[in-house]
């Protein structure tokens, strides 16, 4: 923003010229006059919302010169060639030049109406191999700026899902052990005893001294005598003694299962209104930060370096001091400061 008069002067990217009118509209209702409102836009292209030429590109530098002049610089200034390239790209750009008291009301129906990002956009065209604006670059034709905005539009959607975990228990067999019964023979010495009767003969001779009796004839005759002896005979006998079985039998228990799940939970953090197109000068919020990077543009440290090749040391020294702060909230005004000091990137 630039002074003059004690007024200030809000700068909004828009879409296309039909959402920076409808902006400007909305500005004249609240009050600002319609010539402290500029709308420039690359008329030669129907995205931009318009059809034939403008004296507006034309005169005094084109729309070049016009961000050349508004932001003071020359034609090594990035980040007015930035703004030109938008409207080369078929944005709109709407400058508005209202009181010290009126600037946060003008941000916020700038934002409301639809003001875009322009630092996001200039990394959008960086992938598509943009470096620097190119006054005799063809301004895009309506059919190049309406695929340009459908794909960045693309880019800035998108869907966090959310997931959780649920706990699923089931069961399955798993072996631990058993029992195998097996049988062998095994010899072992036993003893019993048995008693043996065994027979003998005996002959007796004897004197005898008698008469002859009747039976007694004088004959041959013989007297046999068998003798016996008892032997061990040995027999087995095989007997069940002992059965031993094998089975199962089943029991259950109630095991309790502890384990954690996870989830995905989503916040959803509220943009604030000045996010867009902000005072990064005069709002409460961003001053420190605008002031920082000031401060780290003058330091020796950094001196002659583009805001690409200090952002990560930057963001760690004052992640350091301010750790409460956001860095993604406050990287705008920080930036802001840097290239009003060094009017580098």
């Amino acid at each position: 923003m630039d002074q003059a008069n004690d007024n200030k002067r809000v700068i909004g990217v828009f879409d296309d010229y039909r959402t920076a009118e409808r902006a400007a509209l909305e500005l004249t209702n609240e009050g600002i006059p319609r010539d402290a409102i500029e709308v420039k836009s690359n008329f030669m292209t129907g995205a931009a919302g318009r059809s034939g030429e403008s004296e507006e590109t034309h005169h005094e530098g084109g729309i070049s010169g016009f961000f050349h002049r508004l932001f003071g610089g020359d034609d090594s200034d990035e980040y007015s060639g930035h703004y030109a390239e938008a409207v080369r790209r078929g944005n709109a750009v709407v400058c508005v030049t209202a009181p010290r008291g009126q600037l946060d009301r003008v941000i916020e129906i700038m934002n409301s109406a639809g003001a875009v990002d322009i630092d996001r956009h200039v990394e959008n065209y960086r992938q598509t191999g943009y470096e620097r604006y190119d006054p005799n670059a063809a301004p895009y034709s309506y059919d190049e700026a309406t695929a340009e905005r459908e794909r960045f539009r693309g880019r800035e959607g998108g869907s966090v899902p959310v997931i959780e975990e649920d706990l699923q228990v089931g069961k399955r067999l798993v072996q631990r052990g058993g029992v195998r019964v097996h049988s062998h023979v095994v010899e072992q010495p036993v003893e019993e005893t048995v008693e043996l009767r065994e027979e003998h003969v005996r002959v007796d001779r004897r004197p005898v001294d008698r008469p002859v009796k009747s039976g007694d004839a004088m004959r041959d005759q013989s007297i046999e005598v068998t003798e016996t002896v008892e032997e061990p005979v040995v027999q087995k006998r095989a007997r069940v003694k002992e059965e031993v079985t094998v089975g199962k039998e089943t029991t259950s228990r109630k095991e309790k299962i502890r384990d954690t799940v996870r989830r995905t939970e989503v916040e959803v953090d509220r943009l604030n209104a000045g996010d867009t197109a902000v005072d990064y000068e005069n709002d409460a919020a961003y001053r420190p930060a605008y002031d920082y990077g000031s401060r780290m543009a003058a330091d020796p440290r950094y001196r002659g370096r583009s805001w690409s090749d200090v952002e990560e040391d930057l963001r760690t020294d004052y992640m350091r001091n301010n750790p409460n702060s956001s860095w993604d909230r406050t990287k705008g005004a920080v930036r802001y400061g840097w290239e009003k000091v060094t009017g580098k990137r």
